[in-house]
């Protein structure tokens, strides 16, 4: 699956570090400091609505650790997939009497036009579930041979992922079964279900449906795979073992990143499976969550429709600090428009002699757990630091 268009990104004057990331399995903040090679994999859509602000803020939070990491002089070698087969895709399809490779292929077309309009430097593999089955199913043969998946006993044909086979598992997330067991069931896990072993196993293999896609597994009969597992192949086969950062919303660290760490690090026997698991917050609109269930989603592809600099756009969600779950509000987006005018007129002028200290200043924040807030409060009544310092922050002038 091909990504989007990217763009030059300038080397800037000075010296800077990799930065300090908070790690949702520590509960802390701690360096991130890959050895010449910074490796990143992001969880990307599934498909069927793409592409509202919350996907927006968490695809510019890692776009920003991957511009540090270039800065800091490191290669990176990003990977994000694509979840072009589950359940919510399907479903989608379904109620609205679409076929549902087309749905797919649509919205996936609309997220990369969004990705590059907001200046996300694109991964060097974009890739799609329905291309990764092959080795998907590999792996879920592999975990049932080494005792660590079972197969249910009700002629479904779908395959679980023993958590008994993960000593560690929960470490990532550092919550209790009782909030677990709520999450599973929230977030497309099925806790209920009889015949499993432990209500918290997740499904590795979903065995054919009338009706539905399938896909052949080999010695595992028709099907179509699990989320979790999709996520743990694609990473292992383009990244490694280990991995510096495994990233995506907050409402990922459970069910979905603890499973395919644990997928992960039971397939290869490294762990951690990756040294910091970074998880944006939620963007809000009158006081609650945008999701696709309340239907109080904001696209940026309407926004663009409607004549809103996609750069405004980035600027209002860097307004607030990346792990915090905030509000969108039409004061936010006019905050964005009015600084990105405001930096667009002082770019007309020379970098001053002050031009190297603000980028230091903003290298220092940045790399204090992506901290924008403070950044932006710099640049707002100051030399932007100018055309240096805003491609730090992805901003177009």
């Amino acid at each position: 699956m091909d990504a989007w268009t990217g763009h030059d990104v300038p080397t800037l004057p000075g010296a800077a570090v990799a930065p300090r990331l908070f790690d949702s399995a520590r509960r802390a903040p701690a360096p991130s400091a890959p050895d010449g090679v910074a490796t990143m994999y992001v969880c990307g859509i599934t498909p069927y609505d793409a592409t509202h602000l919350g996907h927006a803020a968490t695809m510019i939070t890692f776009d920003l650790i991957n511009r540090l990491w270039r800065d800091a002089g490191l290669e990176v070698r990003y990977v994000q997939n694509v979840t072009d087969i589950d359940d919510p895709l399907l479903e989608r399809a379904e109620r609205d009497g679409e076929d549902w490779i087309v749905l797919g292929m649509r919205e996936t077309a609309l997220f990369r036009e969004d990705m590059e309009a907001l200046r996300i430097i694109p991964p060097q593999h974009y890739v799609g579930a329905v291309e990764s089955i092959p080795a998907i199913a590999g792996h879920v043969r592999e975990l049932l041979a080494a005792g660590a998946a079972y197969t249910l006993d009700d002629g479904t044909g779908d395959v679980y992922f023993a958590v008994s086979a993960a000593p560690s598992f929960g470490y990532e997330s550092n919550l209790p079964r009782e909030q677990m067991t709520v999450l599973s069931a929230e977030r497309g896990g099925d806790p209920e279900r009889a015949g499993k072993r432990d209500p918290l196993d997740p499904l590795l293999w979903r065995g054919a449906r009338d009706g539905e896609p399938a896909w052949d597994g080999g010695e595992l009969g028709p099907g179509r795979p699990g989320w979790h597992i999709e996520c743990a192949t694609i990473a292992l086969g383009l990244l490694g073992d280990t991995i510096d950062v495994q990233g995506g919303g907050n409402d990922l660290i459970y069910p979905h990143h603890e499973c395919s760490a644990a997928h992960a690090e039971v397939l290869t026997g490294a762990a951690p499976f990756a040294g910091h698991y970074v998880h944006a917050g939620m963007i809000g609109l009158a006081g609650e969550k945008m999701s696709k269930s309340k239907g109080n989603l904001v696209f940026v592809s309407r926004l663009r429709a409607d004549g809103v600099d996609p750069m405004a756009v980035r600027l209002g969600l860097l307004s607030g600090h990346y792990r915090a779950d905030r509000e969108w509000t039409d004061d936010v987006l006019k905050a964005g428009q009015e600084r990105l005018a405001r930096w667009r007129a002082a770019a007309a002028a020379p970098i001053g002699p002050s031009g190297e200290g603000l980028l230091a200043a903003v290298r220092e924040s940045l790399g204090n757990d992506l901290d924008t807030p403070a950044v932006l409060c710099w640049a707002s009544s100051s030399d932007p630091g100018s055309r240096w310092s805003v491609v730090l922050l992805g901003i177009k002038l």
